[in-house]
């Protein structure tokens, strides 16, 4: 039993068509298998006008760890790839490499060469290749189906981290946003202000949430990671620098003293407690930075 996607995300609307895979897989005595692509499709298709990602390969699969799926494929997307037609990567993927039995995928879903394959051909092709293929409409945060307006996907989490929109899409997200980077040294403004900040580099083609101020954690460890409470700042810092200024990522741990640069850590967007805002002078700044950090120990329960 496979599912083909890029699978950006893994929000609640992926989980049920893996949730639907696995059944199946174990009604019929079957291995479940996710077929993904190292790299978004777009990215080599279309690269001016990518999607902006919402997690990273390695996020990506250390989520798909806990589906209960058998198998994980991923597949190196490059230029030879996308010009690859639909029925060889079928011929490929599906039947020579999985042997697959049967293919679940999103009703839009659309692959090959110029998007030419869909249901309908994965259909056909199946009914020569002893495979069966569902194709499942896109579900609402409660994994049933659901109005074109409602729906869970990736698209729709974009629009809602662009908007400012936190927390529809951690609903949809079915957990809160994460990004992941490296603490790089900044011009520790907020070390002279009071508020010590973690500047955290976060790599191009990851999507940030709206500018303004969040409360959630920093992750930093391997395979279980402390967890710190957070006040999160993301934007222009506009009371410093003008809008041509690069957009930061720069987290005040609450209660922590040490040193965090260089190390590779997680953020997690949990509540969004206001927008940017520019401040007349260091002292405004300065008392509206300690009304936030109290705003997120109230948020996050940190006494």
């Amino acid at each position: 039993m496979v599912t083909i996607g890029a699978y950006d995300g893994l929000h609640l609307g992926h989980r049920k068509v893996i949730a639907d895979v696995c059944s199946m897989a174990a009604e019929s005595g079957h291995a479940s298998a996710l077929v993904t692509f190292d790299r978004h499709p777009a990215q080599v298709i279309r690269p001016e006008s990518a999607p902006l990602l919402l997690t990273d390969l390695d996020q990506k699969l250390e989520l798909l760890s806990g589906t209960g799926l058998d198998l994980v494929v991923v597949v190196h997307f490059d230029r030879e790839r996308a010009n690859e037609s639909a029925e060889d990567f079928v011929e490929e993927v599906l039947v020579r490499c999985l042997n697959a039995r049967h293919v679940v995928v999103g009703e839009d879903f659309h692959f090959g060469h110029r998007r030419a394959g869909n249901v309908e051909l994965l259909t056909e092709m199946g009914a020569g290749a002893g495979f069966g293929v569902s194709g499942i409409r896109l579900v609402g945060t409660d994994g049933h189906p659901a109005r074109d307006d409602v729906q869970v996907s990736s698209t729709a989490i974009r629009r809602a981290l662009h908007d400012g929109r936190l927390s529809d899409a951690n609903r949809m997200l079915g957990r809160p946003h994460e990004m992941r980077g490296t603490v790089v040294a900044g011009d520790r403004r907020g070390r002279l202000i009071g508020f010590p900040t973690a500047n955290v580099a976060i790599p191009r083609e990851m999507l940030m949430p709206a500018d303004g101020i969040y409360a959630g954690h920093l992750l930093r460890g391997g395979d279980d990671p402390e967890r710190l409470p957070s006040a999160i700042y993301l934007g222009h810092r506009p009371t410093f620098y003008d809008e041509t200024a690069a957009t930061l990522l720069e987290v005040h741990v609450l209660d922590f003293e040490g040193d965090l640069y260089g190390e590779s850590v997680g953020v997690t967007f949990e509540h969004r407690i206001r927008g940017d805002a520019a401040f007349d002078g260091v002292e405004a700044l300065a008392a509206q930075l300690a009304v936030d950090c109290d705003r997120a120990r109230s948020l996050l329960s940190v006494s």
